[in-house]
This record gives structure tokens, C-alpha cells and sequence, in this order.
């Protein structure tokens, strides 16, 4: 073996890792899964704001609202990649809690700080609804 051909192979196989790290990070997977932050509220000025933590076990997303005490679980989840729209159904805690209606558009489906802009129906309570993905 020549001298050089220790350092070429070094060299060699730290080309070819940085290359599969860079791969590793750009494979996201589900394109739902993660936190994302950001508000809803029927005006500019109203606003509401909102923690959306999502998972995917192979078969279906799940997750929820704002986690801590006072968190809402997902009842169901639906995407469609066809228009990547999603629509969200939850059921809050409480005697008086009213069933929440997410109906979303996945904007900018490629970038990894995606959004989710929509209407977040309450009741008879209409709002606009926009949270960010976080890095």
C-alpha cells in the first residue's frame, strides 16, 4: 500500500459521510409529524394563541392542542396529499367546551418551517387559523 492511499481513503470516506448526513437531515418523513406553533382569531387584532404537536405511527397522524394541563387530543386527523389539505376534529374538556373544526391547507410543502393556514370553526365561531413548523 503506497503512503498516500491511507490519506485518500481518509479523505474518500469523510466525502461519502458528509454526503449521507446531508441526506439523513433531508428526509423528513410524514410531512404532518412535529410542533407548530402560531395563532387563531376572528380578527387581526383577537387573536388566540396555539401549540399543534403531531405524530405518525405508520397507519394514522395523531395528536393534539396546546400540551400541558389543559390540552385538547385530536379526535381525527385527515390529510389529503391530493390538494394537501387537512382537516382536524377535536372535543375540549368541560360541560360547556363546544367541538373544534380545523380545516387546512399545507402551504409550502417542501419547506421544513411549513404552515398550515386555514379556518378554525368553534360553535358558530369562525376564525382564521395559522401555525408555522417548527425547525
Amino acid at each position: 500500500m503506497r503512503p498516500t492511499s491511507g490519506r485518500t481513503f481518509g479523505v474518500v470516506l469523510a466525502i461519502v459521510c458528509g454526503a449521507s448526513a446531508a441526506v439523513a437531515r433531508a428526509q423528513e418523513g410524514h410531512p404532518l409529524v412535529g410542533t407548530w406553533h402560531g395563532t387563531w382569531g376572528p380578527t387581526a387584532t383577537e387573536r388566540h394563541d396555539v401549540t399543534v404537536v403531531l405524530e405518525f405511527d405508520g397507519k394514522a397522524v395523531t395528536g393534539m392542542l396546546n400540551p400541558g394541563p389543559d390540552s385538547v387530543r385530536f379526535d381525527k386527523v385527515t390529510l389529503d396529499p391530493g390538494n394537501w389539505s387537512v382537516h382536524f376534529e377535536a372535543t375540549p374538556k368541560g360541560t360547556n367546551a363546544m367541538p373544534i373544526v380545523i380545516d387546512a391547507t399545507i402551504q409550502d410543502v417542501t419547506n421544513r418551517r411549513r404552515s398550515l393556514v386555514g379556518t378554525w370553526t368553534q360553535g358558530s365561531m369562525k376564525s382564521d387559523f395559522k401555525v408555522t413548523r417548527d425547525d
